[in-house]
């Protein structure tokens, strides 16, 4: 793939003094690549010294959403020829990210249609996330085996309650106004008035521009769920919090009958990574994700996982072990210690200087 081509998946460009950085890879949902997280990470650190720019804007090409999360078939293809590729993403990803968290100018995401994994990595952590009617967000990564990321797990153990605990675990897809009980986005405005608020962007400050146009948002569903979420996910026992979720009604055994269904592995982890996450800098937490993230791709259910939902497409995913009760502590610690020379090819800490 040449240089033009990367270039055209994102598309960079200033309007007054805002800078417009749009994710263009509609037919995929833009999901990220590689080429796609160097070019944000050139153009932001350019833009955050650069005064003629006051405030950056992210937008998704498209009608279906901001980004459907990190390119899963790109990691499957890495994984099956044994390659680095994907750890050399996730670096570079999780630059962005904090970068973003830490950008010294207004931030804009509108947070559109779909915004999955990754795509929560490049907006949630902004300082102006947008919401909107058409908002699908959420980190559905135990449906693939895999543990949230991209400071997805801090995010969400930050969130009231066990409501992040109850996200992770299921993976479920959430509304806008869900994204702001879970406090993923700031924000409430209606889809058809973003193209004028990006206009408004261009010269005018962030903060007013958004007054402008933010209305009040419609009411949570997950909030209204939060007595029962609280009372079965306070357990630090994933099979624990299965059978609390079955004495609590209908809509808490749905959730359990959702948990099974996941990668057993990755939910026990999933857990174990919220707990640990507490309390951690966003770079110590990406520390952490990046190496469980290299455990899962060494590990059989994130490849199955993508397998079953992405290449085949059968939805009947082979788990090992196949059961919650199978999964053993020590299994679980694994995904955590420090990381070995022979698995980094790159460095035990992408984000922090070693």
């Amino acid at each position: 793939m040449g240089a033009e081509d990367v270039e055209e998946e994102v598309l960079f460009e200033r309007r007054g003094h805002l800078g417009i950085a749009t994710l263009n890879r509609p037919k995929a949902v833009n999901a990220l690549n590689a080429g796609m997280v160097k070019a944000m990470l050139s153009q932001l650190t350019d833009w955050a010294d650069d005064d003629a720019v006051a405030t950056v804007l992210l937008r998704g090409a498209g009608d279906r959403g901001l980004c459907a999360g990190g390119d899963i078939v790109a990691i499957y293809k890495d994984m099956l020829h044994g390659g680095t590729e994907t750890a050399e993403f996730w670096a570079d990803e999780y630059r962005l990210n904090a970068l973003i968290s830490h950008y010294p100018k207004p931030y804009v995401a509108f947070m559109d249609g779909l915004v999955l994994g990754g795509g929560v990595g490049v907006s949630a952590h902004g300082s102006v996330r947008v919401v909107t009617e058409r908002t699908r967000t959420g980190m559905p990564e135990t449906t693939i085996g895999f543990v949230p990321d991209v400071g997805g797990t801090l995010l969400l153990s930050r969130s009231p309650g066990e409501a992040g605990t109850h996200a992770a675990l299921t993976g479920a897809h959430l509304s806008g106004a869900d994204a702001l009980f879970l406090g993923l986005a700031d924000h409430f405005v209606p889809s058809g008035n973003l193209p004028a608020l990006a206009e408004a962007l261009e010269d005018s400050t962030a903060e007013a521009a958004v007054e402008r146009f933010a209305q009040a948002a419609p009411d949570s569903a997950l909030a209204a769920q939060r007595e029962w979420i609280d009372a079965a996910y306070a357990h630090d026992d994933a099979e624990e919090i299965v059978r609390s979720l079955r004495t609590l009604g209908d809509e808490a055994a749905a959730a359990a009958d959702t948990i099974e269904a996941k990668s057993p592995t990755s939910v026990k982890v999933t857990l174990e990574s919220l707990r640990r996450v507490r309390g951690l800098s966003l770079e110590e937490a990406l520390d952490q994700e990046y190496r469980v993230g290299l455990r899962c791709l060494a590990g059989p259910d994130f490849r199955e996982g993508i397998r079953a939902q992405v290449v085949d497409k059968d939805r009947n995913p082979q788990w090992k072990p196949p059961a919650l009760a199978e999964v053993r502590e020590a299994d679980v610690e694994g995904y955590f210690v420090p990381l070995g020379e022979r698995e980094l090819g790159l460095s035990a800490s992408p984000v922090q200087s070693n």
